[in-house]
This record gives C-alpha cells, sequence and structure tokens, in this order.
C-alpha cells in the first residue's frame, strides 16, 4: 500500500467566538479560502495538485452549509477542477478529513489532498443545525441522551475526579499555551488573517486567559448544575443509565472546559510521488487512523476505546508513543485518558490546549494534529498520537511517525 505523507500543516489563530471576537467579521467561506490559499502559495501548487478538499464543519447551516468545501475551493486560488467534500463527525471532523485523505491517498484514489475544516463559532451558533439525538424524542429517549456539559461530569463521577483535580489541569493549560506563544512554538503554522486592505485582524490566539489561577477559577459556578438538577433533569436520565452512581459530581465549568472560538486548519497530504513533483519534503508519515462508537451518555470517552483499537491495530503499546495530543473538550476528558493509560502529563498536550486556546469544532482535530508535529520535530521526538471524544459517543485517533 502507498504511504501517505503530511507536507505541511497550517492554522489561523483562534479568535473568541463573539461578537467583539477580532474574526467575528470573517465568514466560514472567506477564512477558509485564506487558509487553502497558505497551503497553495507556501507549497507551490499549480493546477490541479491535489485530487479533494476534505473540509470538516460541525455545524453545517447558513454560510456553513451547501458543501462548504466546495464553495471554499471556488473562492480560493485553487483550480476550479479540485472539488470539494464537506463532512461532519462532530468534534473529530477536521481530524477524520485528515484519516479520509490519507486513506485515499494510501489506497491509490490520488496523489494529494487538502484536508483540515472551520468552525465560525462566533457566526454560527453551535447546535443551530438541530440534531436529532437531541430533539427526537424517539431517539434521545431511547438513548438517554444527556448534553455533553453533563457527560463530562457523568466520567468525573465515575472514574473520580475532583473540581480540584479539573480546576489544576486548567490552570496548566493556560500555563503551557501561554509559554508555547512565548516561546514561538507555532509560529510555523499560524497564518495571520488580514483584511481586505491587507492589515492584520488577528494573528495570535486570543481566547487565551495566562494569568488564570486556582482562587480564580473556585469562584466559577458549575455550569451544567441547574441543568441537570433541576426537575425533571439530565442527571435522573443519567442516574438511569448509571444506577450505581448515588448523584452526578458537577465540576466542569467555563474554565476548565474548551473555549467557543472561530478558527481554521488544514493539512497538506500526499504520496512519495507528489512530493517529488513539487518538489516537497515530507515532514511525517500518517502510521495509523482509527474510528470508535461508544455509548452516548457517557459520551466523551472515546479517546480511550478509539487509542486501544488503533495500538491493537498497529501491534504498538501505549509506551512506543512519544508525544499526545487529546482534546480539552472537557478536564475530565482528558484526566480520565491519563488514567487509563498511566501517560505522565509530561508528554500530553505539552503545548496547552482547547481549554487554554479554544475548540473550533470543525477545525480542531486538524489543528492538533498540526500541533503535535510541530512539537514532535521541536522536541525530536518520532512518534505522536492526536484523539478527540466526539459526540453522541464517538472517537477518532490518528498516529503520526517523522520521516
Amino acid at each position: 500500500m502507498t504511504e501517505a505523507y503530511i507536507y505541511d500543516a497550517l492554522r489561523s489563530p483562534r479568535g473568541k467566538g463573539r461578537k467583539d471576537g477580532s474574526l467575528h467579521e470573517v465568514t466560514a467561506l472567506r477564512l477558509s479560502a485564506h487558509i487553502l490559499n497558505a497551503v497553495k502559495e507556501r507549497n507551490g501548487l499549480e493546477g490541479h495538485a491535489v485530487e479533494d478538499v476534505i473540509w470538516g464543519n460541525v455545524t453545517q447551516v447558513g454560510e456553513q452549509g451547501g458543501c462548504l468545501a466546495r464553495s471554499a475551493v471556488l473562492a480560493s486560488d485553487l483550480d476550479e477542477r479540485i472539488p470539494g467534500l464537506a463532512i461532519n463527525r462532530f468534534c473529530a471532523s477536521g481530524l477524520e478529513a485528515v484519516n479520509l485523505a490519507a486513506n485515499q491517498v494510501k489506497g491509490g484514489a490520488g496523489q494529494a489532498y487538502i484536508a483540515g475544516g472551520v468552525e465560525m463559532m462566533g457566526r454560527v451558533a453551535m447546535g443551530s443545525d438541530g440534531a436529532a439525538i437531541a430533539v427526537d424524542p424517539s431517539l434521545a429517549m431511547g438513548s438517554y441522551f444527556v448534553p455533553q456539559g453533563i457527560s463530562a461530569d457523568i466520567i468525573a463521577t465515575e472514574y473520580g475526579f475532583s473540581r480540584d483535580d479539573a480546576d489544576a489541569f486548567a490552570v496548566e493549560s493556560q500555563k503551557r499555551a501561554a509559554e508555547a506563544w512565548a516561546d514561538g512554538r507555532f509560529d510555523k503554522s499560524i497564518v495571520p488573517v488580514l483584511d481586505q486592505n491587507g492589515l492584520t485582524i488577528l494573528d495570535k490566539d486570543e481566547y487565551m486567559r495566562p494569568g488564570t489561577d486556582i482562587q480564580a477559577l473556585s469562584g466559577l459556578r458549575a455550569s451544567f448544575k441547574d441543568m441537570g438538577e433541576t426537575m425533571p433533569g439530565f442527571d435522573a436520565v443519567a442516574l438511569m443509565k448509571y444506577p450505581h452512581l448515588e448523584r452526578i459530581n458537577h465540576i466542569h465549568h467555563a474554565g476548565n472546559s474548551s473555549g467557543i472560538v472561530d478558527g481554521s486548519a488544514a493539512i497538506l497530504i500526499g504520496n512519495k510521488e507528489f512530493g517529488e513533483k513539487f518538489g516537497l519534503t515530507p515532514r511525517a508519515k500518517i502510521k495509523a487512523t482509527a474510528k470508535i462508537g461508544l455509548d452516548p451518555t457517557i459520551m466523551l470517552t472515546g479517546p480511550v476505546p478509539v487509542t486501544e483499537k488503533i495500538l491493537a491495530d498497529t501491534g504498538m503499546n501505549i509506551s512506543d508513543i512519544d508525544l499526545f495530543e487529546v482534546n480539552e473538550a472537557f478536564s475530565s476528558v482528558v484526566l480520565r485518558f491519563m488514567q487509563a493509560f498511566d501517560v505522565d502529563h509530561s508528554k500530553l498536550n505539552v503545548n496547552g490546549g482547547a481549554i487554554a486556546m479554544g475548540h473550533p469544532l470543525g477545525a480542531t482535530g486538524a489543528m492538533i494534529l498540526g500541533t503535535l508535529l510541530d512539537e514532535m520535530e521541536r522536541s525530536d521526538k518520532e512518534t505522536g498520537l492526536a484523539t478527540l471524544c466526539v459526540a453522541s459517543g464517538m472517537g477518532a485517533a490518528t498516529i503520526l511517525e517523522r520521516v
């Protein structure tokens, strides 16, 4: 089978996902086209250079609807003969786009792809597209649906994570992200966003709160307590599924959960011949990909079983992985991953994560993969794993191996 290599990884800075955020004036189409143009320009791509653009975006309505991938190609400087595929695997959409592209290359369906995603959460509200699992009683009741925040609190309750544990993890994420930016660790991958006059709108993640400490977080009210406990509340639904729990311990709040932000990211993937054609040097090989489904009530434990699957598929052990990127959707998600595999925090999310910098849903998977690759090169590590939890009970993972 043909090998699939990463030749480049780019992303925008993350803007606060609200009306006063720096990227609020930028549409999903415009930001997507901007990132695609950066891939083209940085790598000297000409003509029908890639087989397809596979683009993740979660809330596929309004400006993010109508096969945004194809629209982005047409709005960019890429050749119009390049098609586009919009996909949605919720929070893992950006990573799944990369995985699909890599497996297409491995299977011989074209020499190269651009894969990634976008989410303008300040312009297109999360959940505004509707979701059968949340709004159709025939599915919601049978699957014991609860919102993600309740699921994160179920994980904390089931596996014994306290509010202090979650807050300490969040403070460390902020510290690491601030240090990474100060040290220029993201410089290789960041594409500043410009206005129509060529002036910089945003060139740095703006959601970060580097001064965050335990005392500040301790004053925040648990975000999902009311929706859980107000009768009839979601806690009652969760306890029907998990009757061995006496109650749900609500520990998550805005400070130890991922931030709502805007952003986009892209990965250039190709075979050896593609690199030779354009004079590009591969940075890493996509060694393996995996996806799984699981219980939709606890929902967010996917990084554990999908990692077990990808390790089994490759005949690897957790000790074979030098670095990890586990999306910080909620503190308990990553705490559970470290607990399950006894992974030292010094090897995981070493440059911070979504708690500090935000989680632009459709782009995050591609963003953390690029961050993983940059850190593998910076710290001279050979093997890395990126994984995300996924709404409605799924998980996705990718293993990279330096060339």
